[in-house]
């Protein structure tokens, strides 16, 4: 007893101010005041049955089941979780300031122990150190850990977020939907006024010109003449064979003018065809413009058709999915603090530091002496 009397007082003071006094609070904080600390852990996986790329057994059994991973979407998971549009979806379902700030909590670990800030923005702080989130990139499984300090809190606020984090990716995924079919509806639309619009001037061009095509309407003319010309080359035989036989016969100059007459048509069916700006030859090309456009534009209509029908298919099938794969657990058992780790830590700091110091003070002392 005296000798352990006689260590004692050779201890120097520094000693006891840097290493056992901190240590006696470590053991009287860690021992008496913590607050103990229930921490709820969940995992999920986003998946989506359109994507590629499983290569673990995990990622190859959600393959089978006809899903496959979708990290990319669970980053935006992770990224809603720690934001503060998610602390205040939260808050609306549970009082974060009750549960954190409660008699049952002890001083330090207590939000707004001091009472002198009780702003949203402190809060978030304060969320944020309560939620932890951790993803297996050879899964993109999330691991999701909610500290609170009892285990009913915990485990609420993790159900309370995996249901706001699957609401979030319905909502994505809706949104996706949508805006895959409106894009095809608004082709769709483009497509249609864009057909109505080529039998508009085709029709008006038909109706302005009195022609419903131009190129059947041409090939009746060519036929019209070459009938007239058999007429002619039959009238011209007849005038021949007449003058031949009875060259003062009467009927000579009515057969003339019937020759004439066949002429005079042939020459107006000729121009119809092929002279002047208004003949059926200037407007084929005109004529076969538009109907390239009403061809054009009703494939495009087909297309577009298609293409929102596909649109509709791919909607249902790219659908992506926030699956929990272990449930929030509600833990018995305080996991937090670490209180004998705690003590050690802050014993074993504080021999070091001691020690740094007794080394700076031999040194002062010598370099004095």
């Amino acid at each position: 007893m005296n000798k352990i009397q006689t260590y004692i007082k050779k201890m120097s003071f520094s000693f006891w101010l840097i290493v056992m006094i901190p240590t006696s609070l470590a053991v009287l904080y860690f021992g008496l005041i913590a607050s103990d600390v229930f921490v709820s852990e969940a995992s999920f996986v986003v998946k989506s049955p359109q994507r590629q790329g499983a290569t673990s057994l995990l990622g190859g059994f959600l393959q089978n089941a006809g899903f496959t991973r979708s990290q990319d979407d669970t980053y935006t998971v992770h990224e809603y979780v720690l934001s503060r549009d998610a602390m205040t979806d939260v808050n609306k379902v549970v009082p974060l300031r009750d549960i954190f700030s409660g008699s049952n909590i002890d001083f330090f670990s207590r939000f707004n122990a001091f009472r002198l800030n009780d702003s949203d923005e402190n809060l978030f702080k304060y969320y944020q150190n309560h939620v932890l989130l951790s993803v297996d990139t050879a899964t993109a499984i999330t691991r999701i850990q909610i500290k609170a300090f009892t285990s009913e809190d915990a485990h609420k606020l993790n159900t309370t977020l995996l249901d706001l984090s699957e609401k979030l990716v319905n909502k994505l995924n809706e949104r996706a939907r949508l805006d895959l079919i409106n894009s095809a509806t608004e082709e769709l639309t483009a497509s249609e006024n864009k057909l109505r619009d080529a039998g508009v001037s085709l029709s008006e061009f038909r109706n302005a010109n009195r022609l419903f095509d131009p190129e059947r309407q041409s090939a009746i003319e060519i036929q019209m003449i070459s009938k007239l010309q058999d007429q002619l080359v039959a009238t011209q035989i007849q005038i021949a064979q007449v003058k031949a036989v009875t060259p003062d016969n009467p009927q000579i100059s009515a057969l003339i003018q019937r020759q004439a007459s066949i002429k005079q048509e042939i020459d107006n069916v000729s121009r119809r065809v092929t002279g002047g700006g208004s003949n059926l030859t200037s407007k084929i090309e005109e004529y076969e413009r538009l109907s390239l456009n009403k061809a054009v534009a009703e494939k495009q209509l087909a297309s577009s058709i298609s293409s929102l029908e596909q649109a509709k298919n791919d909607a249902a099938r790219k659908q992506f999915y926030l699956e929990t794969v272990v449930q929030p657990s509600k833990p018995d058992v305080a996991m937090e603090p670490e209180r004998i780790k705690g003590i050690l830590s802050v014993f074993v700091f504080g021999l070091i530091i001691w020690g740094i110091v007794e080394l700076l003070l031999a040194g002062v002392k010598e370099h004095q002496s």
